[in-house]
């Protein structure tokens, strides 16, 4: 389990890389805003939604193509001037998800997208439900990497071996390949909340084509690269270079996700 010093550092650690993280990182498909609108019972277009943890605006942008009146909620200055830079037309406040800058019942949606594990849910999940409105949705979901796929899972080995098995997991505590759903319903059990909430989970699959280049500046924008120095994490760039040229001799990497998604309504 990381201790809350590193647990921290990690979380800071993307605002000296927003701009490699805006341009390399992947995006989210159609068909998980999709499953969000259905397990919510209703639409994007026209709702109130709180994008918690915004970053550069990879998912708030999403958002707002699908016709939602989206407000961001950022902690970092690097990230932050990276979104307004990008998405200046968008509104950003400055806050986290242990205490969000926002009125009471002010959202049909909150949104997490690659961002809850950064926060306390003792303290988030009361935040987001005082938030949302009744009949609103909180929905949480995460790009992982497939481990079904042989290259991937050889990556993920040659990671671990790099960075160590305590540095190399998919989020917080999760080690690649398990699921965030029972430790989110511990949290639900336990959270102060006067709501009745109802979580339902899916995983959608989908990848993308991208030349090396890029794949390996996705990967070097993830935490366990960024507080552990750019000597590192170059050494093991180099390498995983010649392993992947090897896979992939066109240098191009398809990359293949599984979009681990919880949708949580409140009555």
């Amino acid at each position: 389990m990381p201790t809350s010093s590193s647990h921290s550092a990690r979380a800071h650690s993307f605002n000296a890389a927003a701009a490699q993280y805006a341009a390399n990182r992947p995006s989210y498909p159609p068909a998980v805003f999709d499953a969000i609108e259905e397990l919510a019972g209703r639409p994007f277009a026209g709702a109130r939604v709180a994008d918690i943890g915004a970053g550069t605006g990879i998912a708030t942008a999403l958002l707002h193509r699908r016709g939602a009146h989206v407000v961001a909620v950022e902690p970092g200055d690097g990230m932050a001037a990276e979104f307004r830079r990008a998405h200046p037309a968008i509104p950003l406040v400055r806050g986290n998800g242990n205490a969000l800058p926002l009125a009471d019942s002010c959202a049909d949606f909150v949104t997490y997208a690659q961002a809850w594990h950064w926060t306390d849910p003792a303290r988030a999940l009361p935040e987001a439900f005082r938030v949302l409105r009744r009949g609103g949705a909180l929905a949480l979901w995460w790009n992982l990497e497939a481990q079904d796929v042989p290259w991937i899972a050889e990556q993920t080995d040659r990671l671990r071996r790099h960075y160590g098995e305590d540095v190399v997991v998919s989020w917080g505590s999760r080690a690649p390949g398990t699921s965030a759903l029972p430790a989110f319903t511990a949290a639900l059990e336990t959270a102060a909340t006067d709501v009745t909430p109802r979580c339902v989970r899916e995983v959608v699959r989908w990848s993308r084509r991208v030349p090396l280049d890029i794949h390996l500046a996705n990967l070097g924008s993830h935490s366990y690269f960024l507080v552990h120095g750019p000597e590192r994490g170059a050494a093991f760039l180099a390498e995983e270079r010649d392993h992947l040229l090897r896979r992939f001799p066109d240098g191009t990497v398809e990359e293949v996700y599984d979009v681990e998604l919880l949708v949580t309504t409140v009555s």
